[in-house]
C-alpha cells in the first residue's frame, strides 16, 4: 500500500461518508414539511423521523472526522477559514437535538411548537448550507495557504474578511445547496410512505412527493449543466496547478466507469419516484431513490478528487488548491486508519439489521397514543 494508493483509498471512504450523509438528510427534509402538515398528523411524522435523526447526526460527525484524519490540510483550511458557514450548519445541528431531546418533556415551557420550529431550521439551513459548502468543492473558494510555514498554524491558510458568507451568497453554491434541499424533502415524502401507516398521510405525501420531485428534477439538471460546463483545478505531472475548461466533464468522460455509475444512480432514483406516484399501493420507492441518491453522490466526489483534479480549488491563489497529495495525513496515519475502515462493512450491517428491527412495523396514530412519555418525540 503506496501512500497514494492509501490517499485515494480514503477518498473513496469519504465519498462513501458523504453519500451516506446525503441520503439520510431526508431527516432534515421531513423536518422542512412540518409547517405544512396538520398539527394533528404532526406527531406522526416527527416521531417517524426521531427513529432515523441520530444516524444522520452521527454520520456528519463521522464524515467530518474522518476528513480530519484523513485530510487534515482541507480541514483546517474550510472549517478554519470558512468558519461562518460551518457555525451556521453546526449550531442547526445542535438546535435539531436539543428539540427531539425536549419536545414532549415535562416541564417544557416552551411549549411543541417553539420546538417544532428548532426542527423547521435544521431543516432548511442543514441541507440548504452542507449543499453550499460542497459546492465550493466544485467553484472554488477564496483562501490562500502557505504549505510551506505548515507549523505556524496562524499563517498555514488565510481568508478574505468574510470568512464563508461569500460562499452563501454565490448563485452556483445556492443552486447545488437547494438541489440538495429539494432532494432531501423528495427521500421524505418517500420515507414517510414506507414507514407510516396513515391513510391521510399517504395521500399528502404523494401530493409533496410529486410537488418537491418536480423541483428538484429541475434543479438537479441545472446543477449538472453548470458542474459539466464549470473548469476545474488540474495537477500536471510537477505538481503544478492550473485551470482546465469542462474539467469534471472531461474527468467523468476519462472515468467511464462513475459515468455509467451516475446513469444507474440516477435511473434509480427516477424510478422510486415514478412508480411511488403511479401506484399508489408502492412503498419502497426510497430505498431504489436512496440507493440511486447514494450512488450518484459517490460519482460527484470521483470526479472531485481523482483524475489528477483538485478537490477544493483557491479562487485566489490557484497553486493553494488542495488535492488528495498535498492535504492528505502521512503514509503511516493513513495505513494506520486503513485497518481500523476495515470494520466500516460491519457497522453499515448492524445499523441496516436496527433500521430493519426497527421499521418491522409501520408507524401509527395508535402506537403513537399507547406510547409511554419517554418513548415519543
Amino acid at each position: 500500500m503506496t501512500h497514494e494508493f492509501l490517499q485515494n483509498y480514503w477518498w473513496l471512504i469519504m465519498s462513501v461518508l458523504g453519500a451516506l450523509l446525503v441520503f439520510l438528510l431526508f431527516v432534515q427534509g421531513g423536518q422542512s414539511m412540518l409547517i405544512t402538515t396538520k398539527s394533528e398528523k404532526r406527531p406522526l411524522l416527527i416521531n417517524s423521523l426521531g427513529r432515523k435523526w441520530e444516524l444522520t447526526y452521527t454520520t456528519l460527525v463521522t464524515f467530518g472526522g474522518a476528513f480530519f484524519a484523513s485530510f487534515p490540510l482541507f480541514y483546517s483550511t474550510s472549517f478554519g477559514g470558512a468558519y461562518w458557514l460551518w457555525i451556521f450548519i453546526l449550531f442547526s445541528f445542535v438546535i435539531q437535538a436539543i428539540a427531539y431531546e425536549y419536545r414532549t418533556k415535562h416541564g417544557n415551557v416552551y411549549g411543541t411548537r417553539f420546538y417544532d420550529t428548532l426542527l423547521l431550521i435544521n431543516g432548511v439551513v442543514g441541507p440548504v448550507l452542507l449543499g453550499v459548502a460542497v459546492a465550493g468543492m466544485f467553484f472554488g473558494a477564496e483562501f490562500t495557504v502557505a504549505k510551506g510555514k505548515i507549523l505556524d498554524a496562524s499563517i498555514i491558510s488565510q481568508w478574505g474578511p468574510q470568512h464563508g458568507l461569500e460562499a452563501i451568497v454565490s448563485w452556483k453554491n445556492l443552486l447545488f445547496g437547494f438541489m440538495v434541499f429539494f432532494l432531501a424533502r423528495t427521500l421524505a415524502s418517500l420515507y414517510f410512505i414506507n414507514n407510516i401507516d396513515d391513510e391521510e398521510v399517504q395521500k399528502d405525501q404523494h401530493k409533496q412527493l410529486l410537488i418537491n420531485a418536480s423541483i428538484f428534477v429541475v434543479l438537479f439538471l441545472a446543477t449538472v449543466a453548470v458542474i459539466l460546463t464549470s473548469r476545474g483545478v488540474e495537477i500536471n505531472a510537477k505538481g503544478s496547478a492550473a485551470w482546465k475548461n469542462y474539467k469534471y466533464l472531461h474527468n467523468y468522460l476519462h472515468m467511464w466507469w462513475a459515468l455509467v455509475i451516475l446513469l444507474i444512480g440516477v435511473a434509480l432514483v427516477l424510478y422510486g419516484i415514478i412508480k411511488s406516484l403511479l401506484n399508489k399501493t408502492f412503498r419502497k420507492g426510497i430505498w431504489a431513490a436512496g440507493i440511486g441518491t447514494v450512488l450518484v453522490v459517490m460519482t460527484l466526489f470521483w470526479v472531485l478528487g481523482y483524475n489528477h483534479t483538485a478537490y477544493y480549488p483557491s479562487l485566489l491563489d490557484v497553486q493553494s488548491s488542495l488535492t488528495l497529495a498535498n492535504s492528505s495525513s502521512s503514509e503511516f496515519t493513513l495505513r494506520t486508519m486503513s485497518y481500523v475502515s476495515l470494520l466500516v462493512p460491519f457497522v453499515v450491517a448492524y445499523i441496516a439489521w436496527v433500521w430493519r428491527k426497527m421499521d418491522s412495523t409501520k408507524l401509527t396514530e395508535e402506537e403513537i397514543k399507547q406510547a409511554g412519555d419517554d418513548e415519543i418525540y
